[in-house]
């Protein structure tokens, strides 16, 4: 029961619903006591030759009521206890959502997203049920019980209801048991299910790849082997499931089989009446209901508890990359300095970048550079301050990016990553998503900056077009001049561009650029690429080679050094004047 303890804080939280429903629920308990007694006086009345036209009304009258009044007091405990189950699952659901945001790569590089997907639906549903239906068993088991057995022992015969309170310890055992065995066992199968949820978000999302391939018949194999681990996870849990009833059902049989023969025998000795016995057994019916909620209870708490325990764990996980109490809320401008002896990623121990110092004035354009895992990535999120695994510093005006909170640093900077992201969203709306509130107007401009704006109109629905998810519907440079747009609408003072012209022909290339060129006056901007064309014009080159600055200067500088830019560029230009027919 330490589920109840966890949650505690909650109870405490929503006390003005959980207390009235408490009370209405044993309220009911109580007035469901009511028929029983009513039944079995009006054997005695019978047998005695006392029952008349008149009394018959009068108990029929008290069954009427007793009935309206529980009906009402049912629905509204319902609405009192369900009520604030939903809203746990909500605020846990928001707290999971809103701890997600906050994560840094590294968290979602340990965690899988099928992972948390089941997290935050499968788990959040157990605790609810246990927050709502928990409550309610486990208050209506005790409740009922309890005045069920006071009203045996003190109104017919607490002889009788001790001799058929013997088995009850029986059961207690065996459940607690099966309680143990079932939370293992669903801690299991949840597993089980995260992993078969990662692996359609993964399937799905690779569809393309695996068609491609022609790996679709190995893919259902894989899936159809997880997916009946999940099955056979669940059937055990199932199987433990199962014993509950029966056994809470066994020691209800041995309970009437000792009430009917003891009862009987009280009967025949004048210690009891055919009434009383009559209403005994129908005490003993309610207690069916409680007893099997208490197995129920044991089932519900356990899902809930490991649920729980999976949930706290990823809202205890602490966030890597935080800011300083002191850090500024001002949008950072100026030049921007690096002075990094070394930087590492959290998951490896050899530097990925050493010795890396520069400095781009405010409003210059930087280039770099590099063989293929050289580090121009890195360079990148060292700014954005997606790890904080640097040893030195990097500056923009007179203050350490650390100096300032990452909303303010992340305002000052566009970033068009390697990987376009698209929103299941139309156009529009993928362009306008870092500035909700832009003008349709400030929409096209973006686009046309990005020379996609053409593009967008040839569609059936223009700027309307649903893209699909993660732009499926789109072409990659479609979706890198999308991506390019969405950062130009942002209006940056830093906009960077990771090798994010990949996917274009030479003739867009140079319009984009053209473009940036013309708009971005005074504001910074730095572009990764492995086309040197991309990045001649830039006002210093960097040129990487396994995380070392290996090269820097204008690209004439570069030029007229015998060394890797230059063998690179007439590599290019031999390979593009081939491409043309030369």
């Amino acid at each position: 029961m330490s589920i109840f303890k966890d949650l505690w804080w909650f109870f405490k939280q929503e006390k003005r619903s959980y207390l009235p429903g408490v009370f209405l629920l044993s309220l009911v308990a109580l007035l469901e006591l009511i028929p029983p007694m009513i039944v079995g006086r009006t054997v005695d009345y019978i047998a005695e030759g006392n029952l008349t036209e008149e009394l018959i009304w009068q108990l029929m009258l008290v069954l009427l009521g007793t009935a309206i009044i529980v009906y009402i007091l049912r629905y509204i405990w319902r609405i009192l206890i369900f009520g604030p189950s939903v809203r746990l699952a909500r605020l846990l659901r928001n707290n999971l959502f809103e701890n997600f945001t906050k994560m840094s790569p590294s968290f979602y590089q340990r965690r899988r997203v099928g992972d948390l997907m089941a997290h935050s639906t499968n788990d959040l549903q157990a605790i609810q049920q246990t927050a709502g239906v928990g409550v309610l068993t486990l208050v209506d088991s005790l409740m009922t019980g309890g005045f069920v057995l006071v009203a045996m022992a003190a109104t017919i015969s607490w002889k009788l209801t001790l001799i058929c309170l013997i088995p009850l310890p029986f059961m207690a055992l065996s459940t607690s048991y099966y309680g143990t065995l079932l939370h293992k066992t669903f801690h299991k199968a949840q597993a089980a299910f995260s992993s078969l949820n990662d692996k359609v978000q993964e399937s799905v999302n690779g569809i393309k790849v695996i068609k491609t391939f022609g790996q679709e018949k190995e893919e259902i194999h894989t899936f159809e082997k997880q997916a009946e681990d999940v099955v056979k996870k669940n059937i055990t849990v199932a199987r433990i499931d199962s014993l509950f009833d029966p056994t809470i059902g066994l020691i209800i049989g041995i309970s009437f089989f000792l009430a009917l023969v003891f009862g009987s025998y009280y009967v025949l000795q004048n210690e009891l009446t055919i009434g009383q016995l009559i209403a005994f057994t129908t005490y003993l019916g309610l207690l069916i209901w409680p007893m099997l909620a208490f197995g129920w209870l044991f089932n519900i708490v356990e899902r809930g508890r490991a649920s729980y325990d999976r949930v706290s764990s990823l809202l205890k996980e602490e966030v890597d990359i935080k800011d300083l109490e002191t850090a500024r809320e001002d949008i950072p401008t100026g030049n921007i300095r690096y002075d990094v002896s070394t930087f590492n990623y959290p998951t490896t121990e050899e530097p990925t970048l050493n010795d890396i110092r520069f400095e781009i004035k405010q409003g210059e354009t930087l280039g770099v550079v590099g063989k293929t895992g050289s580090g121009k990535t890195t360079l990148l999120k060292m700014l954005l301050r997606e790890f904080d695994g640097v040893n030195g510093s990097i500056s923009i005006g007179s203050y350490s990016i650390r100096d300032y909170s990452l909303e303010a640093l992340r305002k000052a900077i566009g970033y068009v990553p390697q990987d376009h992201f698209l929103f299941s969203a139309t156009i529009e709306d993928n362009i306008a998503f870092a500035v909700p509130d832009a003008s349709f107007e400030e929409v096209i401009n973006a686009a046309r900056l990005a020379n996609i704006h053409e593009d967008i109109i040839q569609f059936t629905e223009g700027y309307q077009t649903m893209v699909g998810e993660r732009g499926v519907s789109l072409s990659g440079g479609q979706k890198q001049r999308l991506s390019i747009a969405r950062a130009l609408l942002l209006d940056p003072e830093i906009l960077l561009l990771d090798d994010s012209l990949s996917a274009v022909d030479a003739k867009t290339e140079e319009s984009i650029l053209r473009s940036l060129k013309e708009n971005r006056q005074g504001k910074t901007t730095i572009i990764t690429s492995h086309r040197l064309s991309a990045i001649q014009h830039a006002h210093t080159l960097l040129v990487l080679d396994n995380g070392i600055i290996i090269q820097k200067g204008t690209h004439a500088q570069l030029m007229e050094e015998d060394g890797w830019y230059r063998q690179m560029y007439h590599r290019q230009q031999l390979e593009s004047l081939v491409e043309h027919g030369g």
